[in-house]
């Protein structure tokens, strides 16, 4: 099995950008463990603060990988783009977020991703991602 985690803008920040909602824990450590708690996936990750470059690699995975992890970031409350992209792909994705989104800011309780994904996990810190991958697995 080949799974992608694909993280938007600024959670290449991540340990350092706001730790009291994010936590301490950088991504690159996060996936290192992940990698090692699940040594029979495949697992990918990529990261870009850039929107084409997230739409561009999710159409680069959607037709071969067996799953996307999509951490959109803000970008989940805006692009129509990444939501055509996931629309027009095989592959399904999971749409995760580290934070629980309906306890932030009004804006972030609409995302323009959800309708095209095949689940939502949010609020459960960096094991959103775990979540999200156990679901591929189990499927």
């Amino acid at each position: 099995m080949q799974i992608i985690i694909i993280n938007g803008p600024n959670l290449n920040l991540l340990g350092k950008r706001e730790p009291g909602i994010y936590g301490n824990l950088t991504f690159e450590e996060y996936f290192k463990d992940l990698k090692k708690k699940y040594p029979h996936i495949q697992l990918d990750y990529f990261q870009s603060n850039i929107e084409g470059e997230i739409i561009d690699k999710i159409q680069e995975a959607g037709f071969t990988f067996d799953g996307i992890i999509l951490n959109a970031a803000a970008y989940t409350h805006t692009s129509v783009g990444i939501g055509d992209a996931i629309k027009a792909i095989q592959t399904p994705v999971i749409e995760v977020h580290i934070s629980n989104v309906y306890q932030r800011e009004e804006f972030r309780h609409q995302s323009l991703i959800a309708p095209n994904v095949s689940g939502i996990i949010a609020g459960f810190g960096m094991k959103s991602y775990e979540l999200a991958l156990l679901s591929f697995i189990d499927q």
